[in-house]
Formats: C-alpha cells, sequence, structure tokens
C-alpha cells in the first residue's frame, strides 16, 4: 500500500512556501493559508489531500496499462523526475519540450523511429560503408534525438496523463494537453494559475526537496498500479491454466454392474413366488 499522506512530511520537505505576495495568481486564493514576511504560505492540509486524490487517479491510470508523461525542464527538478520516472517505467521529457509532441504526435514517432534505424545500421554494418564525415554527422543526429527523445521512445501512443512540474513554465506542454484533452496532474505553486489543471497539487515547486517529497508519494502510486496489474494478469493466467487443466482431464468412466449384482436381480422374483406358494399351501 502506498506511504499515506503526512502533513509533518510536507511541512519539513518545505511544500508550504509559496512565492512573493506582489507575484501571485489570485486564482490561488483558496489553497493559499497566510502570508507572512512578504512570502504566501500554503495550506498543507489541502495539498495533503490533493495528493492522495491525483495519487489515487494516477494509480487506475497505471493499473489500466496507459502511460503517464511527466514533465519538468527546471534545473532543479529534471534529475529528480527523470529518476521518479524511471523507477515506474513511464516516460518523461526533462530537456527542452519539443514543439508539437503531443498536437503533432506523428512527427515525433518518426524522429524516435530515427533513432531505431540508426542503431539497426550498426548492427547490420551498413554503418561502417559511409565516410568519415557521414559517420560524424549520423552520430551527432543520434545523440541529439536521444537526448531530446529518447526517454519517450517506448511511447508509441499518445500518454493518458500528463504529470507537470511548474506549469507556468511549461505552458506550451500543458496547452497541447488541453488541445487534446488529455487530463493534466500538476505541482501549481502561488504564482500560477489552476483553473486549467484537472488535478492540482498546491506545493513549492523550486525548491528540489518539495519537489522530491511530491514525486516520491506520486511514483509510488503508479508503481502501486503497475503492481496491481501485474498480479491481475498473473491470476487470470491461473485461472486459464486451470480451465484448460479441467478441459484435458479424461472423464470418469461409467461403472457396469457385477454379475453378482444381476444374480441377485435374478433372484428376487423367485423369492416372492416361494413366498406365495407357502401362504397357498398355509390357507
Amino acid at each position: 500500500m502506498a506511504k499515506k499522506v503526512e502533513v509533518k512530511d510536507l511541512l519539513e520537505a518545505g511544500v508550504h512556501f509559496g512565492h512573493l505576495t506582489r507575484k501571485w495568481n489570485p486564482n490561488m486564493a483558496p489553497y493559499i493559508y497566510m502570508e507572512r514576511n512578504g512570502i504566501h504560505i500554503i495550506n498543507l492540509y489541502k495539498t495533503a489531500a490533493k495528493i492522495e486524490e491525483a495519487s489515487e487517479a494516477l494509480k487506475k491510470i497505471a493499473a489500466s496499462g496507459r502511460k503517464i508523461l511527466f514533465v519538468a525542464t527546471k534545473k532543479q527538478a529534471k534529475d529528480i523526475v527523470a529518476e521518479k520516472a524511471k523507477n515506474a517505467n513511464m516516460p518523461y521529457i526533462t530537456e527542452r519540450w519539443p514543439g508539437g509532441m503531443l498536437t503533432n504526435f506523428v512527427t515525433i514517432r518518426k524522429a524516435v523511429k530515427k533513432m531505431s534505424s540508426i542503431d539497426r545500421m550498426k548492427q547490420d554494418g551498413t554503418f561502417m560503408t559511409l565516410s568519415k564525415k557521414e559517420r560524424l554527422a549520423v552520430d551527432r543526429l543520434r545523440a541529439k534525438l536521444e537526448k531530446n527523445l529518447g526517454s519517450i521512445s517506448d511511447m508509441s501512443r499518445l500518454p493518458a496523463a500528463l504529470f507537470v512540474v511548474d506549469t507556468t513554465r511549461e505552458h506550451i506542454a500543458v496547452a497541447e494537453a488541453l488541445k487534446l484533452n488529455i487530463p493534466i496532474f500538476a505541482m501549481v505553486d502561488t504564482n500560477s494559475d489552476p483553473r486549467v489543471i484537472d488535478y492540482v497539487i498546491p506545493s513549492n515547486d523550486d525548491a528540489s526537496k518539495s519537489i522530491d517529497a511530491i514525486m516520491s508519494f506520486v511514483s509510488d502510486a503508479v508503481i502501486e498500479g503497475l503492481s496491481e496489474r501485474k498480479s491481475g494478469k498473473d491470476e487470470d493466467e491461473d485461472d486459464e491454466a486451470g480451465m484448460e487443466k479441467k478441459a484435458k482431464a479424461p472423464k470418469k468412466a461409467l461403472v457396469p454392474s457385477t454379475d453378482d449384482d444381476n444374480a441377485k436381480e435374478a433372484k428376487k422374483p423367485a423369492r416372492q413366488k416361494t413366498k406365495k406358494t407357502v401362504t397357498n399351501e398355509e390357507e
């Protein structure tokens, strides 16, 4: 079972620190607890409730076998998000967001396939037939594609959901997801607009400790969903194997009646006759 969200843990991670009051977005007012020293303080009780709500939804998506794309290109978040997404076996974007990543997904898939074709060239020896200059150009292209798109090479279709760290910075990713009606989960700070987000997690999206705390809860929920899916598959396979075994089992043969049984049946009418004769004689 996923770890329960404790307000104390969020407090220690600094999740409650918002932005300067002059930089706030008024739509975040319901999630703000107070203002102190010119900085807004986020209500951690609401944050904890929102984490649990988002985690439950992400767990269901993972259990259904669909992908969740994690997006975080800011310096303090990219390494954390990449690590957590890898642990959960989910795609992620931590370098520059490629324009049209979602809305022009077919073209992005062609670029991913280009990596596969270069790898095949190296395996079958075609790569070595190129000139030195051409080989260098191909290697540079492969490295560039790997850096930007290597983390989504297994994503063969559009993701079922998007998880974003800092919606203001990743506004292009948010806009593309909105256009395609893809659910958006996000860490939303006091300077961002929560109205366009489906699952808002009000939290500090600038401190690496805060990002790590939120991502830990989220990734644990995804991993739990994947394990439920795996255990469900194993149970289905066991049931199918049992049914096949039952179907293949030979049917029990009917036991024929023995000679003794036949003899007993033959004697029955004789006894009745004898009894009747004796009765007549007595009369």
